[in-house]
């Protein structure tokens, strides 16, 4: 079961028209890495929902191993119908479908995709925390999302995305490999 909390900050391309906003990042570091974000796009729009805007792509050293292959991220903003725990068991299957195998947490993956936001949503369960609790923390997520909304709220932090890079304390470079 899902409690969610709406909170009154205000967002950042989040359209009134009864649509829910998501904000997603895509991820990976083995293999064919952009190929695998332009697979998982494919799948996130047929099973998720649309796609408004989309980050640049960026590259950046593996988060809690630097020893590994970098990552290519990129962040997504989608329109959907679907609720929280949707998107999630939708997110679990394109992984699985693109080939990725859960392992360490730490290891190397062919994709990841992670929840950012939903609307401006709370939500605190056993299988899933938003927003993402450590987003603001990593530099890798948090310059992709500027890139897209730089004046969305965080609805616990109550500081916008420019802020919450600004004060990142995160020393991973990370590069823009492709504009959006």
């Amino acid at each position: 079961m899902i409690f969610a909390t709406k909170v009154s900050a205000p967002t950042y391309y989040l359209y009134d028209n009864g649509m829910n906003g998501i904000y997603l990042i895509i991820g990976g570091n083995l293999g064919e890495r952009a190929q695998y974000l332009a697979q998982s796009k494919v799948y996130i729009e047929a099973q998720i929902g649309k796609i408004i805007r989309q980050s640049s792509m960026y590259e950046t050293a593996s988060w809690g191993d630097t020893a590994q292959h970098p990552f290519l991220n990129q962040v997504l903003y989608l329109e959907t119908t679907l609720d929280a725990d949707s998107i999630l068991q939708n997110c679990l299957a394109i992984e699985k479908k693109i080939g990725r195998v859960r392992g360490a947490k730490w290891d190397a993956r062919i994709i990841d995709i992670d929840i950012l936001f939903f609307n401006n949503d709370i939500i605190e369960n056993e299988q899933l925390k938003i927003p993402h609790p450590f987003l603001h923390l990593r530099r890798f997520v948090l310059t992709p999302l500027h890139e897209i909304a730089p004046h969305l709220m965080h609805p616990v932090l109550h500081q916008d995305i420019t802020t919450l890079l600004q004060k990142c304390e995160d020393g991973l470079a990370v590069r823009k490999i492709t504009e959006s």
